[in-house]
């Protein structure tokens, strides 16, 4: 039996270790990636456009690529319409794009072909299988199992080779609040891999389209695409962090523009509606987002926050903090409490 190989903590602390690195800026890494939408949105049409880039080395709309070789496996289509979508993507195009049509499946060989694929073209940076439900086989085992063993094979070579491994899988068609959630098959697929990606029209005429991108390395991120000309062109791209500013009500805003002027500021949840101006927002609204945001929102902007509770009487109590994040607000900001019955 093999020993069992530990790192101690020390070691991970203290020594550098290389970091994950991406095929595509801060959107594809090296690994197993899972893209993945309904049938016949343009799932080949952004794949083949990737791969162009990635081969070339041009940026994937505003983002940097690492140029390889790269392997697409158009196992849904043939030579004639692969060159039909080249003549209408590029005037040009590298020797360093290999397509294949066919290949064993996962259980015949499929590692094995490339391997040897990797024999011939060391310098490979991505391959992308199109689609899944191509290199499998029909199994009657436990259906978990079978997603996490099928994908398993494919990220264990992935990460073998420090390689970008982009597997073209469908969605579901019923409905669910979260995106990833409609993915064919059982989380065994999407939990094996290093970053999953949903492309998702609301309306199967439009040609605007949602890339929903989400993984271990990778950030979520969201990506409004339009399919013009048969290519895909970002719209506007947004990232976590601008996805939670939009979460954030507005009127949080106003708020901190009304403190720019003020070192402090203390009264009831109405009386602060009321100084502010507002009149679309109720006093315990006010009150419980001002709660929620302190941390965060309020925090990033230097201002603190406490919230005082009595038998007759609440009173919120707001400070300036120049350029001290502080705790939140969690503790004395200098503003004497004092009882107010709210209005």
């Amino acid at each position: 039996m093999q020993k069992l190989q530990t790192v101690n903590a020390e070691t991970l602390l203290y020594e550098p270790l290389e970091k994950p690195s991406f095929v595509v800026d801060s959107l594809i890494p090296t690994g197993l990636s899972l893209f993945c939408g309904s049938q016949k949105i343009g799932k080949s049409w952004l794949m083949l456009k990737l791969c162009l880039c990635v081969s070339q080395g041009i940026p994937l709309w505003d983002m940097t690529t690492m140029e390889g070789d790269v392997l697409y496996l158009c196992l849904e289509d043939t030579f004639c319409r692969i060159q039909d979508r080249l003549f209408r993507l590029t005037d040009e195009a590298s020797g360093r794009l290999h397509f294949a049509v066919a290949s064993c499946k996962l259980s015949d060989g499929l590692i094995v072909q490339l391997e040897d694929y990797l024999k011939d073209h060391p310098d490979s940076r991505l391959i992308v299988i199109d689609t899944l439900q191509k290199v499998r086989t029909a199994s009657k085992d436990n259906a978990y199992a079978s997603d996490y063993g099928d994908i398993s094979l494919i990220k264990d070579f992935a990460d073998r080779h420090s390689l970008a491994v982009i597997v073209v899988h469908h969605i579901r068609k019923q409905n669910d609040s979260d995106v990833f959630n409609k993915v064919s098959g059982t989380t065994g697929l999407t939990g094996s891999a290093d970053a999953t990606f949903v492309l998702e029209k609301e309306k199967r005429a439009s040609d605007t389209a949602k890339l929903y991108v989400t993984g271990r390395d990778t950030p979520y991120q969201e990506y409004t695409l339009r399919f013009r000309d048969c290519s895909w062109e970002l719209v506007e791209r947004k990232t976590q962090e601008q996805l939670a500013k939009e979460t954030i009500p507005d009127v949080l805003f106003r708020l901190v523009d009304f403190m720019r002027d003020k070192e402090e500021w203390a009264g009831t949840a109405t009386e602060l509606l009321a100084a502010m101006g507002e009149t679309e927002t109720i006093p315990t609204v006010i009150t419980k987002w001002l709660n929620e945001y302190r941390t965060t929102f309020l925090n990033e902007n230097h201002i603190a926050y406490q919230y005082s509770r009595k038998k007759h009487g609440r009173q919120i109590a707001l400070a300036r903090r120049a350029g001290d994040s502080g705790d939140g607000g969690d503790g004395d900001i200098g503003i004497p409490l004092v009882t107010v019955i709210d209005g």
